[in-house]
């Protein structure tokens, strides 16, 4: 599992959202606290916190060094692709996002797949 990624600045978060008792509002806002520029992505919302949210990672104005998948399997199929497309290297699946064939998928597509680990408890044991 590659963390290295940890250091990067720029991430997105597929499955942001303003409903505080979701993982993709406390990812979101956590990582904005940590220090890092975070795109949110949900269709479904037109702001964030104040900040546009965009609909895919394909509408985003600039790429993202990582981006933090928060969605069911099914959805993430396309998160990948579009990912692959948009030629960002690296996706983090959090726990509830992955599934074995998510995982294959990307690597087919060559991308770096974190998966099996929490980005919230990875920053915060982060040494350095």
């Amino acid at each position: 599992m590659n963390k290295d990624v940890l250091h990067l600045p720029v991430w997105a978060v597929v499955g942001a959202t303003d409903n505080p008792s979701k993982f993709g509002c406390k990812i979101y806002r956590f990582m904005k606290a940590a220090g890092y520029e975070v795109l949110p992505v949900n269709p479904g919302l037109k702001t964030l916190d104040g900040e546009p949210c965009y609909p895919s990672l394909l509408a985003l104005p600039k790429k993202p060094d990582v981006v933090d998948v928060v969605v069911p399997p099914k959805v993430g199929e396309q998160i990948l692709r579009d990912a692959a497309k948009a030629g960002i290297e690296h996706v983090w699946l959090q726990p509830g996002a992955e599934s074995d064939d998510l995982i294959a998928l990307g690597e087919e597509l060559g991308l770096n797949v974190i998966h099996h680990d929490c980005v919230l408890v990875a920053v915060r044991n982060r040494k350095g």
